[in-house]
């Protein structure tokens, strides 16, 4: 089950118990419950997509947080008129936990924080590597052979000057 909704001039495709990170919306409720009306497509089943009419779907959040983004820097920069602008902004956000998605008088909520399954944490790519090297009897620790000879130092003509000139024959 899911919705696609319109918010702060972007459209999310949610599902219950999603978290997204939208624009700064005005105050919640009193319990920090946000509802969403402008509701584009909704999906009850696999495979299937329905287009509800005005009111007839919404979905309900709670908010998780508030806060600003990370950093993003604004260069100007004009070249030969040694005119350079740095500036920074910030954009606010808050983040939405979708708990209910209503459609067409069924109501999809989302699992209780207690009921929600911890997802697995998933190794790095390097420490997977690292980890299979390891077990089949890899030494890390060593440098790698170099396996292209080396070849003889000799010195390198170079190209200013004029390689050595033949004996003359004689007549």
């Amino acid at each position: 089950m899911y919705a696609v909704i319109r918010a702060g001039g972007k459209q999310y495709r949610v599902s219950p118990g999603d978290v997204i990170r939208i624009e700064r919306q005005s105050p919640a409720g009193k319990d920090g419950s946000i509802e969403f009306t402008d509701v584009l497509a909704v999906s009850p089943e696999q495979g299937k997509v329905a287009r509800p009419e005005a009111e007839a779907a919404r979905v309900s959040g709670q908010v998780v947080e508030e806060g600003r983004a990370d950093k993003i820097l604004v260069f100007h920069f004009k070249r030969k008129k040694q005119y350079k602008r740095l500036r920074g902004h910030r954009q606010p956000f808050t983040a939405v936990r979708i708990t209910e998605i209503a459609f067409d008088g069924q109501r999809f909520t989302a699992p209780a924080e207690s009921e929600r399954k911890p997802k697995p944490e998933v190794a790095s790519k390097a420490v997977k590597t690292a980890s299979t090297a390891v077990e089949a009897g890899a030494d890390l620790g060593t440098p790698a052979k170099d396996t292209k000879a080396k070849k003889s130092a000799k010195p390198k003509a170079s190209a200013g000057k004029k390689a050595k000139a033949s004996p003359k024959k004689k007549k």
